[in-house]
């Protein structure tokens, strides 16, 4: 009983502190009597709430080891690197596509480069060796068509004499 009386005497003082103009700062305390005197208006019946701080201390506590919990995470991790693993896969085939993409285009381009080389060098081939410009060369250096027999080829399966077929028989090996 003399509990209770304490109480409601506590509660009377903070309802007389709550009674005072508030300032623009309120302290925790003051704020803690004023929605304590807020309950006590609000409850019915004499009997006054009563509340105890408990401070707990979970310092020594240690958590319990789960292996299904522990075998969970493990398949998680596993099943996401498996992922990671696959997608990285997939985008690395695909930069490489593109950058073979890239050096055929590159290749296609050094082909036309080279075509057109060729076809001016073949242009410039036949400039070179027309014979009337080879004829208009040597009129203008002084030199005249070659007169019969001046001309001496060193093998002589190349001048203009007949030359008669041989034919020879195929030897026999044997094993």
């Amino acid at each position: 009983m003399a509990a209770s009386a304490m109480a409601g005497q506590q509660i009377e003082i903070m309802g007389a502190a709550a009674a005072r103009p508030q300032r623009r700062t309120v302290s925790i305390a003051e704020r803690n009597r004023a929605l304590l005197e807020a309950q006590r208006k609000a409850r019915r019946g004499p009997t006054p709430e009563v509340f105890f701080a408990k401070h707990l201390d979970n310092t020594r506590l240690v958590k319990a080891d789960d292996p299904e919990r522990r075998r969970e995470m493990r398949q998680f991790a596993t099943v996401m690197s498996m992922l990671f693993v696959l997608v990285m896969v997939y985008v690395w085939q695909h930069f490489m596509a593109i950058e073979i993409g890239y050096k055929v285009e590159a290749q296609k381009q050094q082909v036309e480069q080279l075509r057109e080389q060729n076809r001016q060098f073949r242009l410039a081939e036949a400039q070179l060796t027309d014979p009337e410009r080879i004829d208009t060369l040597a009129k203008q250096l002084g030199l005249d068509a070659p007169q019969p027999g001046q001309v001496v080829h060193p093998d002589a399966s190349l001048s203009n004499a007949p030359v008669w077929a041989e034919a020879t028989a195929p030897a026999i090996v044997a094993r």
